[in-house]
């Protein structure tokens, strides 16, 4: 997630110590850890999930019983063809905000455009050094304007009080198609989702661990309205004016990009692209073993989790009357 006000990490833990001895009304739906029923129950990893995305390989290499859990946690928002694509290597050009077929939109995401794949491959090559993603930022330093009124309730949404943007421009666009798929593709699995600074707004830029592959962690649902009822939690000036009702649609509000996965040679992938919203249902492996127990009632999944965080992507609406979204890289 981002680091508005000293970091929604803190600020939910916080507030969970102060009022987890207090007696609190029951959640629209249990949030209590499912605990395995036998000590021998294998326990999924952040790697297994990005495993289980990632080549024939890597997917075979994860225990089949974890395989499975994870699978039936999967909500993909384009169709998920994990093949091998040997020779592929370019792509489609400058994707279409407006316009663009389904399949076309599929594509954009198993195959993106050059640059992006250009900069999937540095990511491995560079054994997952954030770095190699931060020299390609243009320095020109851009100051992150009000968004929708956060500024009257003094509400830092992004890490820093400025943001920069990609060299090439055609990386800025593909990171605004991201989230503007997203939205359009979220009701198909149950996600309604919207771009504004209480809901979607966000992602965190990270180079996986083990492989350096490229992607994107998005948190939805940021900020859920305070209600003494459902969601009595107090999270910062940020909630404030929150219209995001708390209810069964957090279970989805961890969604995750990942770039096509680069094979030995310059010219070959052994996976394509990935745009899959993880769903963290407290009947999951997800919520059981991926989601901290002091935030498991805000269904987070940690980017810092997943592997090392490069940059935070941020697409804020910074228009008075009319929405006029820009895209800030903290």
């Amino acid at each position: 997630m981002s680091y508005p006000s000293i970091s929604f990490r803190f600020a939910l833990f916080l507030t969970f110590s102060l009022t987890a001895s207090s007696s609190l009304p029951p959640l629209p739906f249990s949030w209590k850890r499912n605990v395995p029923s036998s000590s021998s129950t294998s326990k999924a990893t952040p790697s297994d999930l990005l495993s289980l995305l990632g080549s024939k390989h890597q997917s075979s290499a994860v225990n089949p019983l974890v395989a499975r859990e994870l699978k039936s946690c999967f909500k993909f928002l384009v169709p998920f063809y994990p093949v091998e694509s040997p020779h592929r290597k370019l792509g489609l050009g400058r994707p279409k905000l407006i316009g663009p077929s389904l399949r076309e939109q599929n594509e954009f995401i198993w195959w993106p455009p050059e640059p992006v794949l250009e900069l999937a491959r540095l990511a491995v090559e560079s054994g997952g050094e954030p770095d190699a993603i931060n020299r390609l930022l243009d320095p020109t330093i851009n100051p992150v304007p009000d968004c929708e009124g956060s500024k009257e309730e003094r509400c830092e949404l992004t890490r820093t009080p400025y943001g920069r943007r990609f060299i090439c421009e055609e990386l800025n666009l593909y990171l605004q198609f991201l989230f503007e798929l997203i939205i359009d593709r979220g009701p198909s699995v149950g996600l309604d989702v919207t771009l504004n600074r209480f809901d979607l707004f966000h992602g965190h830029l990270f180079l996986a661990v083990d492989s350096g592959r490229l992607g994107i962690l998005f948190h939805a649902k940021e900020y859920p309205a305070y209600d003494k009822q459902v969601f009595p939690y107090n999270m910062g000036f940020c909630q404030r004016g929150s219209n995001v009702t708390y209810d069964d649609s957090m279970n989805l509000r961890n969604i995750l990009w990942l770039a096509p996965m680069p094979g030995d040679s310059d010219e070959s992938w052994v996976a394509p692209g990935v745009l899959v919203v993880l769903d963290a249902c407290p009947d999951g492996i997800i919520y059981r073993d991926l989601i901290p127990d002091y935030v498991n009632f805000a269904r987070t999944i940690y980017e810092d989790d997943l592997g090392n965080v490069a940059v935070d992507v941020n697409y804020l609406n910074v228009g008075s009357e009319t929405g006029n979204y820009q895209i800030f890289i903290c």
